[in-house]
């Protein structure tokens, strides 16, 4: 199945959602997997992006609408990167 790296970075009001309520990390989580997809990992960062999120989802359909659901909220901006297995990135070339 597919892999996406999705790098989160928290609005003002996300950062207050959290700050209020830290278990509205896991909520989203479980959202995504409502939404056809998974979180395979997850870390908190310092930096430009507040979390580093590794995604499952079966098409670039999914992670779309993942990604726009999330988003539309207003808490959260998000970038998201499809990962290209090493080995299968390699064979291409």
């Amino acid at each position: 199945m597919p892999t996406y790296v999705m790098l989160s970075k928290l609005t003002p009001e996300g950062t207050q959602t959290i700050k209020n309520n830290p278990q509205r990390i896991r909520e989203i989580n479980k959202e995504v997997e409502q939404l056809g997809a998974r979180v395979l990992a997850q870390w908190a960062t310092l930096g430009r992006f507040d979390f580093v999120n590794v995604v499952e989802a079966p098409d670039e359909k999914t992670i779309a609408r993942v990604s726009l659901e999330l988003g539309s909220r207003g808490t959260v901006q998000y970038e998201t990167l499809s990962a290209i297995p090493i080995d299968d990135f390699i064979s291409a070339l």
